[in-house]
């Protein structure tokens, strides 16, 4: 069988984001896949800017990123009880173009964060902006990783055992999904 492709969608955009370390992490634990990190750093949604130049070269990357995957993996934090604007914004431009790249695509959704809640009502959130799309949403167990910034240790490997095996649990069935 050929390795998956996988697309990891970081919900921040910072280099040194626990969600990034969250999303590469539950990659290297769904094993034999390749994955591609999704570039959220789109402009703001716009339709003026739609309807004078049609849908940015970055955001149809990213659709087609979506649509070439077989499966995605998304990893947000939670900024003031919610998802952050980079991840809306990206489901907004991605809901724009031609197609829907989400419909029947294997999606997980994790969560890091400095609080002790770990993020969990931005994946609430995040699970009801993405419903529309028709994902093939995968549910638990539910990923929520509290106090990231000591959650990883010096190889972006999580450090807690239950954290790891519960991941690896999640992954286990996104691979089923696919």
């Amino acid at each position: 069988m050929a390795k998956l492709k996988i697309l990891g969608m970081a919900g921040a955009l910072r280099a040194g984001s626990t969600n990034k370390l969250l999303m590469r992490e539950a990659a290297r634990l769904l094993g034999d896949a390749e994955l591609t990190e999704g570039d959220l750093n789109l402009p703001l949604y716009d339709g003026d800017l739609e309807d004078r130049e049609g849908v940015p070269a970055s955001v149809q990357t990213l659709a087609d990123q979506i649509t070439a995957a077989d499966a995605v993996i998304i990893s947000t934090p939670e900024y003031n009880k919610g998802i952050t604007g980079v991840m809306k914004n990206a489901l907004d431009w991605i809901s724009r173009v031609e197609g829907n790249p989400w419909s029947g695509k294997p999606v997980a959704v994790m969560s890091a964060a400095a609080g002790r809640a770990g993020g969990e009502r931005s994946q609430l959130m995040l699970r009801e902006c993405i419903l529309p799309f028709a994902p093939k949403l995968v549910f638990g167990p539910e990923i929520a990783v509290h106090a990231s910034y000591e959650a990883f240790d010096d190889n972006g490997q999580l450090k807690g055992e239950l954290y790891a095996k519960n991941l690896g649990k999640l992954m286990d069935k996104l691979r089923a999904a696919i």
